[in-house]
């Protein structure tokens, strides 16, 4: 059991800042989730063919916004974006400044945007030690997918890696790159395949993403047709609210 004196910080995590001229309306037409209201959420950045690039959590600072994301995809992810910046007065760059926290305890921080059981995270000033590994093994516990080793570049839906599930994804907000497909599949209500963290013993190595048998486990990309409940966490079979307010 964790206790108040673990680390927090997350080393296999960094921050990039959007500063500049309406930051909100430049980073609401490229990601999945709406980023005019209240913050932090969880996002990602698409394909036009609606497969996942990069997967982020998004906060407020003032009149900008940081980018939680994978510290070996900060460039790629800042390359990307500024791509799409055009002539617009806009600063897209790392910030080494703050760094990522994570809790599973009762603090006064804010929850995880994606579901509650993840626990507590929040954007501060570096500490001692790393807690990546514990959060990882939290993580996949509660049976949630994210970062390029999982969810690939540009080889999964975003519905497939349950952005609709986890709160990644708004289908209120206006166009955003890679809408038009996600769209399609929430309103036929087909997602056939997704993403499920599975003991390694019954991961299918065809479709297998990524397996950490340090923990025991594996992700897998599966038919939802070929999973037991018992394979599917409570937040995927609706027995588990995955709102983190």
């Amino acid at each position: 059991m964790r206790t108040t004196g673990d680390p927090t910080t997350l080393s296999d995590r960094a921050v990039v800042r959007l500063s500049g001229e309406d930051v909100r309306g430049f980073l609401q037409g490229l990601v999945t989730n709406d980023v005019t209201g209240a913050l932090p959420v969880w996002a990602g950045l698409l394909s036009a063919q609606g497969k996942a690039l990069f997967d982020f959590v998004v906060w407020a600072d003032g009149d900008d916004l940081l980018l939680d994301c994978e510290v070996a995809r900060a460039d790629a992810l800042v390359g990307r974006l500024s791509l799409y910046r055009l002539r617009r007065a806009i600063v897209i760059a790392r910030d080494a400044g703050p760094a990522v926290h994570w809790s599973p305890g009762v603090l006064e921080r804010p929850l995880d945007p994606r579901l509650r059981a993840l626990g507590h995270r929040w954007l501060a000033p570096p500490s001692e030690g790393d807690a990546s590994a514990a959060w990882r093994a939290h993580r996949l516990h509660h049976g949630v997918a994210e970062g390029v080793a999982e969810l690939g570049e540009g080889e999964t839906l975003w519905l497939e890696a349950n952005g609709d599930l986890l709160h990644g994804v708004s289908f209120a907000k206006g166009c955003y790159i890679g809408q038009e497909n996600t769209a399609r599949m929430n309103w036929r209500g087909k997602v056939n395949r997704r993403l499920v963290v599975v003991p390694l013993p019954l991961s299918d190595e065809k479709r297998r993403r990524v397996a950490y048998p340090e923990l025991g486990l594996a992700v897998d990309h599966r038919r939802l047709d070929d999973l037991p409940d018992s394979l599917r966490p409570g937040w995927m079979t609706g027995d588990q609210p995955a709102a983190a307010g």
